[in-house]
């Protein structure tokens, strides 16, 4: 028998063509097997054009966590706080919600403890991990989306077309992220340099000396106010994009945080180099177009987990909170360790929120070519 999906409350609020076309998609998810409980909670969360792109990313929930760990002989407790690092909810021990993928991901894991990378290590991973293919997967999301939606579109076609593509798109993303996580790790090796201290000592390398900038756009919250979210979206989109087009030598793109990017160095001359390059880029952009006022720091910090932390992480930031737009504003730290490549003019010592002592400030601009000729000469 066919279920009524009226009586069960799935067509409420519906009317005409919104009513006909739910009833359709209902049908369609309802003949692929989708069960009436699924059905249910798709509808209650407002998903219900998804279930069928869900099958096909996660293939259907038979085991509970307890079963997945009992089958591959890994604690239950550990898969569970490693759905937590994902940043994901954490589902009761018994309840059934993992597919067979689930069970292939808790088979690695015990791989990675056997191959002697520990429970705490594999969290720290993940961690990481989750946070950027968390938004991965919400801009794969963004772009399938953007593909199929055409004008008119009935519930039931958009769901199979979305669905369809999902699929097609599939075998490509696992080879594609192996790819990129090759390509950083890569980058990395030739990068990480380890001491002979730390190799005596058999430890991770510890705080080294490095320069911090973060590019901030100015006046960002003001213009959420003045413009559409999609539009604000795009503005913060292209800060990162212009990060990454004038990235060159041991310049690296740490992370976009809204309105700023963060860019560490082991060389602080590289680095302001890609700094006045990026101020320059956002004038260039229009009149549209934020400008950017950029905080530079130099001194010993901590590299963990792919972030950066110490003293010249919360100097650069509290710097770049007073710089004029459209200008690069530097520590006495970073004006010494560069040089006179550039031209510095003294902006005073200034009281920052968090920093003890009063810090002298430097602005910074390239040099003149004349200035360039005579140290040629």
């Amino acid at each position: 028998m066919g279920i009524d999906f009226a009586a069960e409350g799935l067509l409420d609020g519906l009317q005409g063509e919104d009513r006909a076309a739910r009833l359709e998609l209902l049908e369609q998810l309802a003949a692929d097997g989708i069960a009436l409980e699924e059905l249910r909670a798709a509808t209650r969360d407002g998903r219900l054009l998804f279930v069928a792109a869900e099958r096909v990313v996660g293939a259907e929930p038979r085991y509970s966590m307890r079963q997945v760990g009992e089958r591959v002989g890994v604690r239950p407790e550990f898969l569970m706080a490693l759905r937590r690092a994902h940043g994901l909810p954490v589902p009761d021990v018994d309840a059934v919600v993992c597919s067979e993928g689930d069970l292939e991901a808790a088979a690695t894991a015990r791989r990675f403890l056997e191959a002697g990378v520990d429970e705490e290590q594999q969290l720290a991973v993940v961690r990481v991990l989750g946070h950027g293919l968390g938004q991965a997967a919400e801009a794969m999301r963004a772009t399938v989306l953007n593909l199929v939606l055409e004008p008119g579109d009935s519930e039931a076609e958009l769901a199979r077309r979305y669905a369809e593509r999902v699929d097609a798109f599939m075998p490509m993303i696992g080879p594609m992220l192996e790819q990129m996580v090759r390509l950083h790790l890569r980058h990395t090796v030739r990068t990480e340099a380890i001491s002979a201290a730390e190799r005596a000592e058999g430890a991770l390398p510890g705080a080294r000396e490095v320069t911090v900038c973060f590019a901030d756009l100015v006046g960002f919250t003001r213009l959420g106010e003045e413009v559409a979210p999609d539009e604000l979206g795009r503005v913060a989109q292209r800060l990162v994009e212009l990060a990454g087009e004038h990235l060159r030598g041991e310049v690296r793109l740490v992370k976009a945080i809204g309105d700023a990017a963060m860019l560490v160095s082991p060389e602080p001359s590289g680095l302001l180099a890609v700094a006045l390059d990026l101020v320059d880029a956002a004038d260039a952009e229009g009149a549209d177009f934020p400008q950017l006022r950029v905080g530079m720091a130099s001194g010993a910090a901590l590299s963990r987990a792919g972030d950066w932390y110490g003293r010249p992480v919360n100097l650069a930031s509290r710097v770049t909170a007073i710089a004029r737009p459209g200008s690069v504003l530097a520590t006495r730290e970073v004006r010494e360790a560069a040089g006179d490549a550039y031209r510095w003019s003294s902006a005073g010592a200034r009281s920052l929120k968090g920093v003890d002592e009063p810090v002298r400030l430097y602005r910074v601009r390239r040099a003149r070519r004349e200035d360039q000729d005579a140290q040629a000469a």
